[in-house]
């Protein structure tokens, strides 16, 4: 069991090393075919060439990388987040993990679980910063999803009171907090600087997966475009939205009862049973023994 438990170490280790040079040296290689083969270009800040992240992600599936790059994005491209850093992370933590996993191993004799077990959290740990880029991006968007109805009934009082339609956004953006009022505050700059009412809107709905804010973005997109009145239009947006938020409110309602059932019965039930039941056994078994 012992020599098999090496066997695995050994492989591990070599599996990470042939992975590490894998990710970097092709990587370098492609980058210096293309400043023989075209002038040198600034690149983006996101992914630095000849750096190790610009190296990870140029060496991974286009696929991975669009969608690491779309979770930071979807996450409003936090400072200091971008993805050439993931990759860097997700490198650091993976090489933590190898050799955290190494000394877990190897302290007490290695085992067959015990390399199990480093493997498993060698994954874990590489694929952290993946977890936390979603997670960052989910919570984002469903904060614009429950302030959008609160939002779009400030703009609809303003304009029936008679502002204009991008009076009335900047007036609710900046009264309020949050990745909404963001969004919102970013179209206006937008549309500041020149571009379209339509641009900036389709702008927005690429940069949310929220599709309350994906449909009201199309409504006020075709309410441009055909001269719809916008007051309608917020309207009714602002109607939907309420009454979706209370269909959603509802339905987590519902789940509840579902979402307690396990640690009722994981939980609750056996402690109860243990606190019911025991004087009852001891009294039954002082009985029958005569103790």
């Amino acid at each position: 069991m012992q020599s098999l438990a090496i066997y695995l170490i050994a492989a591990l280790t070599a599996f990470a090393v042939a992975a590490a040079l894998f990710l970097l040296i092709p990587a370098r290689r492609r980058a210096s075919e293309v400043q023989s083969a075209e002038p040198p270009i600034v690149e983006a800040p996101a992914v630095q060439r000849g750096s190790i992240g610009g190296s990870l992600v140029s060496a991974s599936p286009r696929g991975y990388v669009s969608w690491i790059d779309r979770q930071i994005v979807l996450a409003g491209r936090p400072v200091g987040w971008s993805v050439s850093g993931t990759f860097t992370w997700k490198l650091a933590l993976g090489i933590a993990g190898i050799l955290l996993g190494l000394m877990f191993v190897t302290v007490g004799g290695p085992n067959p679980v015990k390399v199990l077990l480093a493997v498993a959290g060698t994954t874990m740990l590489s694929f952290l910063p993946d977890v936390m880029v979603h997670s960052r991006a989910t919570e984002r968007q469903q904060s614009m999803t429950l302030a959008l109805p609160d939002t779009l009934d400030q703009m609809t009082i303003a304009v029936e009171a008679g502002l204009g339609f991008d009076a009335a956004m900047a007036k609710a953006a900046r009264g309020n907090d949050g990745p909404l009022a963001g969004e919102l505050i970013r179209v206006l700059q937008d549309m500041s600087l020149g571009r379209t009412r339509r641009d900036g809107f389709m702008e927005l709905e690429r940069r949310t997966s929220s599709a309350d804010l994906r449909r009201f973005a199309r409504a006020v997109i075709q309410a441009d475009a055909y001269g719809i009145a916008i007051a309608n239009v917020l309207r009714v947006q602002a109607g939907e939205m309420r009454l979706k938020r209370r269909q959603r409110a509802e339905l987590q309602a519902q789940k509840i009862a579902v979402k307690i059932l396990f640690p009722l019965v994981f939980c609750l039930l056996p402690v109860m049973f243990i606190v019911i039941l025991t004087p009852a056994v001891v009294s039954a078994v002082r009985t029958f023994t005569g103790g």
